[in-house]
């Protein structure tokens, strides 16, 4: 019996832990081809602590060269043509055909979908924290406009996280009397699925003098007036704009037929698997309901591994996407706060708050710390 063959397109959450696990259960039993076109991998929330100068960007790339797992090949390529029926996938190097094909390149940010957003700073992309951690420390006096320009958009309690880590820096520098904060954002609440999470974000605000503006989203920049213009057209003028941009699915994903009118992925919630037989969609890519975001991206890892065991061993009862994940938001101050978030249980996605403290902060460098370690022996 031939080898099966899995191929893998990303190496991000859903990508790097769904190649661990199915190393783990089945090592040289099957042929695992991970591809990604960068040559490291970086926890989102790194960002922010580049970004603020709490760690540089050489501290948190993590190679993919030190990625190394029994059965598993990572290839740096660029993929430029997927073709989900017959699972062949083209890539600058050459093609790749499989007899499982999982699809987790995440969402890309279409900077182009915003007019102006192209000569302002936005915060996403790292190379865009990596220039604002030589920027922030010029601002000093006016208006921060903190501004998403679409949703969804990748762990939504980042914007807030932003605000109030900008609100500390300015304090600590002695500037904040002279400088407004306003946050834009287009949802009615920082964290829609816990109220009480949101309440506590904007209890915070209030005290720390942040305007927050639900419902509103970013539609366009004007880098030489220096106003932004809401999707209700009402302009901000501002001296430091901080932009999160409109994400979208791969263009190479739309190319392929795979992405629906909302431009993600269709799959089974659940079981991740798409219209395609033997395809699947996981992490920010795929449109299960759930945010995207990390934890929930290694989630649906979790149950694409348990489904392609069993068919491959041709035993056991797969496992289900439980659609649930815990996020850590900066608060400020040194303290972290906890929202442990269910999609799947109940009638309604539900989600448990938990204070700020400095105790998480523990938990939330042992999650990075853990996977580090996990995934690339650091």
């Amino acid at each position: 019996m031939a080898t099966p063959r899995i191929t893998i397109l990303g190496a991000g959450f859903a990508g790097l832990e769904l190649s661990t696990l199915l190393s783990e259960a089945l090592g040289d039993q099957v042929q695992v081809t991970l591809i990604d076109q960068s040559d490291a991998f970086v926890f989102g929330f790194s960002k922010l602590d580049v970004m603020f100068g709490r760690s540089t960007l050489d501290a948190v790339r993590m190679p993919y060269s030190r990625f190394a797992k029994p059965g598993v090949r990572l290839l740096r390529e660029s993929i430029h043509a997927i073709d989900p029926e017959t699972r062949c996938v083209t890539t600058d190097a050459g093609t790749h055909d499989c007899d499982y094909l999982v699809v987790a390149l995440g969402a890309d940010y279409d900077i182009a979908a915003t007019p102006g957003l192209e000569s302002a700073n936005e915060f996403y992309t790292v190379a865009g924290a990596n220039r604002l951690r030589g920027i922030l420390p010029g601002f000093s006096k006016g208006h921060a406009v903190i501004g998403v320009c679409g949703a969804p958009y990748k762990c939504p309690p980042a914007p807030s996280e932003c605000a109030l880590m900008l609100h500390d820096l300015l304090a600590s520098r002695g500037v904040r009397e002279q400088c407004e904060i306003t946050l834009v954002l287009p949802l009615s609440s920082p964290v829609p699925p816990s109220p009480e999470t949101s309440r506590a974000l904007m209890g915070a605000f209030a005290e720390r003098g942040i305007r927050f503006m639900a419902n509103r989203r970013v539609s366009s920049v004007d880098a030489q007036r220096g106003v932004a213009t809401l999707d209700d057209g009402t302009e901000l003028a501002w001296d430091l704009f901080l932009g999160v941009p409109k994400h979208r699915a791969p263009a190479v994903v739309q190319a392929a037929g795979m992405a629906a009118e909302d431009g993600w992925v269709p799959v089974n919630p659940r079981t991740l698997e798409t219209r395609f037989p033997k395809v699947y969609a996981a992490g920010d890519i795929a449109n299960t309901g759930t945010p995207k975001a990390g934890v929930f991206a290694e989630g649906a890892a979790k149950a694409v591994a348990s489904a392609l065991i069993a068919r491959i061993r041709g035993e056991g009862e797969p496992s289900l996407y439980a659609g649930a994940g815990t996020c850590y938001i900066e608060f400020g101050a040194g303290r972290i706060g906890r929202v442990d978030v269910d999609f799947f249980s109940g009638p309604k996605p539900t989600g448990t708050y938990h204070a700020p403290d400095v105790a998480s902060r523990v938990h939330k460098e042992h999650f990075g710390a853990s996977r580090r370690a996990r995934w690339f022996g650091l």
